[in-house]
């Protein structure tokens, strides 16, 4: 347990209201070598009372303050004493300190600075629904935020480099702390990785969780907007570290049809190509008049989707079907009726009020359309996979 290590790790677990398991699982931390810090966030059950005589650092807020202002606070107590890195632990007995090394030797072995998540194994029955759903909706809010294809975004076992954790400019302090500083050190150029861990769910009965699935829910669809926004936003983020420039050859000047065959590359699992078509048919259906395929460029660009598919899909919206069919749709929405007059008056002297009934229409029709446009790209680009793979196994 005394291995000697590059990095100097201080092991962090926000505490609150854990009274009946955070004596076992300090224990377990101390045991794996390493100095621990308990950040006490304002418990009432006077757990914090059972580690009092352990070779522990404990420091207590008097009033809950939240997840996030925890793991700051050892962050800077971590600073303060010297320690390059902060390994965070949940204070329920969920994940097993003695995996702390998988963390460490992850971070030690790759590029640094980095945050290591420890993604869980959740292969135990006991694993409630929602947490398995929640996992998949943030791992995919966070793949468009910030292009990384992570499998558990949500776990609260991680490695955080301490300098750049206390660079960030992060303003939310409960459970959507998480994701903020992982997509805004992401966009600041620190790596971040992940390593399988296993995890422990007690049955129902058993089961110690203070998230809140009305406010904390609400919490982190409002930071999902925000960071969405963000993305979508041309100026650079702020910089944590200097990223290594790497040399790319000129392709559009060169050879542009291999330039043209890595664009149709870029990101093509089955999932996100439908996700880039669904994304081309929206924004297809929209009134983007004569600069359609630059916003989709655009749009395609920022949330990591495949430019080529995107684009593509969108030519389904040329006119005059899909502009006719919206247009039809917006006005039924306003007036409780269809355009049967096709005359000049309605369609040329009133074309402000058929960009309005377009732009409704088009909220509408567009998602309905990309629905189904990505379904069956999902299904072609899923068997063409499945043929593939066989293909090369039949090779081998």
């Amino acid at each position: 347990m005394n291995k000697e290590r590059k990095l100097k790790v201080l092991l962090v677990i926000p505490l609150f209201n854990h009274r009946e398991t955070l004596a076992a699982v300090v224990h377990a931390a101390l045991a794996t070598g390493l100095d621990v810090l308990v950040v006490d966030d304002g418990s009432t059950d006077g757990g914090a009372q059972k580690i009092e005589e352990l070779p522990c650092k404990l420091l207590k807020f008097p009033v809950n303050r939240g997840k996030g202002v925890a793991i700051l606070a050892g962050a800077k107590e971590a600073k303060l004493r010297g320690f390059d890195a902060i390994l965070t632990l949940d204070a329920d007995g969920q994940h097993d300190p003695a995996e702390t090394d998988l963390l460490i030797n992850e971070a030690e072995s790759g590029r640094w600075p980095a945050i290591i998540i420890g993604s869980r194994k959740m292969v135990q029955e006991t694993v409630p629904w929602d947490s398995r759903f929640g996992r998949v909706f943030s791992n995919f809010w966070v793949r468009l935020e910030c292009g990384l294809e992570l499998s558990d975004t949500q776990s609260g076992m991680r490695l955080y480099p301490v300098n750049e954790l206390l660079s960030m400019k992060l303003v939310r302090s409960r459970y959507d702390f998480e994701i903020e500083a992982l997509v805004k050190a992401a966009w600041g150029g620190v790596d971040v990785r992940g390593v399988a861990v296993s995890v422990h769910y007690p049955p129902p009965g058993e089961r110690i969780s203070h998230f809140h699935k009305l406010k904390d829910n609400w919490r982190l669809t409002k930071l999902h907007t925000t960071l969405v926004v963000r993305r979508l936003l041309p100026w650079p983020h702020h910089r944590l570290v200097d990223c290594e420039k790497i040399g790319k050859q000129q392709l559009i000047i060169k050879n542009p049809w291999l330039t043209l065959k890595e664009l149709c590359r870029e990101h093509t699992s089955p999932f996100w190509l439908a996700v880039a078509v669904w994304l081309g048919l929206f924004m297809g259906a929209l009134p983007l008049i004569a600069c359609h395929t630059v916003a989709i460029i655009y749009v395609a660009y920022r949330f990591h989707l495949n430019k080529v598919a995107a684009v593509a899909a969108s030519q389904f919206c040329a006119p005059p079907v899909v502009p006719v069919l919206c247009i039809e749709t917006g006005y039924f929405l306003r007036t409780r009726q269809l355009i049967l007059d096709l005359s000049w008056d309605t369609w040329l002297l009133e074309i402000h009020h058929r960009l309005w009934d377009w732009f409704l229409g088009s909220l509408v029709v567009g998602p309905l359309l990309g629905l189904f446009g990505g379904v069956v790209m999902y299904w072609g680009a899923s068997r063409m996979e499945a043929a593939r793979k066989a293909r090369k196994i039949s090779e081998i």
